[in-house]
């Protein structure tokens, strides 16, 4: 991983409006990989005698797989265990990553932007480190200042630990840090974070509330919106 120094990280515009960072979710939102991991349970589940339908995939869209495997084994009653069941599934996503993986509509559009304008970009999700690895070869590592895996803090999303600890790296304020989500579990981690968050929803629908903006596509994100959502806060 990348690492940069607080000297050097900030942006600065002198009206305050620049965010500090822009921290950004990985599945469903700069990749489209949330169908990977549904594929990957789904066929699992099925061979194992529980066929999942849409609701299921609702609950068990942004992750962690902690609370994926608990949401499953309730709902189905599978006698595997936790253990058992994320090495399987996790086989199976890798298994499916292996033609590449598509970024989603906008992301490299605006993580080019990000670049050209000196704003930091971080990558922030609850996949473990050796699957974020295998994406970063589609996605691109180059365009992170560092990269933040589920399986590098106490707790992970839902939690807000992983945007506060990206915060922290930064050593920048919060209010200044733009989250880009696409699942209600990382849009409640970084609300509790203190950050403002872009919404982008894949597959649960996401309401607008108080310090978050839902669009349709990151092909609406630019830096005027990113701006104003900070400007909402300072």
């Amino acid at each position: 991983m990348t690492t940069i120094s607080t000297a050097t990280q900030l942006p600065g515009r002198g009206d305050g409006l620049d965010p500090q960072a822009v921290l950004l979710d990985m599945d469903g939102t700069l990749v489209d990989t949330e169908h990977f991991w549904w594929q990957a349970e789904a066929t699992l589940f099925a061979e194992l005698g529980h066929e999942l339908n849409e609701a299921d995939r609702e609950h068990v869209v942004g992750g962690p797989m902690s609370r994926v495997l608990d949401y499953l084994i309730s709902t189905t009653g599978v006698t595997l265990s936790p253990a058992e069941l994320t090495v399987l599934v996790n086989q199976r996503f890798v298994d499916l990553l292996a033609g590449g993986v598509p970024l989603m509509p906008g992301a490299e559009r605006l993580l080019n932007t990000l670049a050209a304008h000196g704003i930091p970009a971080a990558l922030v999700s609850a996949s473990h480190r050796h699957v974020i690895d295998i994406v970063l070869e589609s996605l691109g590592r180059h365009h992170f200042a560092f990269t933040l895996a589920g399986d590098e803090v106490a707790r992970t999303k839902p939690h807000p630990d992983p945007y506060l600890a990206a915060v922290a790296r930064l050593g920048a304020d919060p209010a200044r840090c733009v989250v880009v989500e696409d699942a209600p579990t990382g849009v409640r981690s970084a609300e509790a974070a203190g950050c403002p968050v872009i919404a982008v929803p894949s597959v649960a629908p996401i309401e607008p509330a108080p310090g978050r903006t839902v669009i349709g596509s990151l092909e609406q994100l630019d830096l005027d919106l990113l701006r104003s959502v900070v400007a909402a806060r300072v």
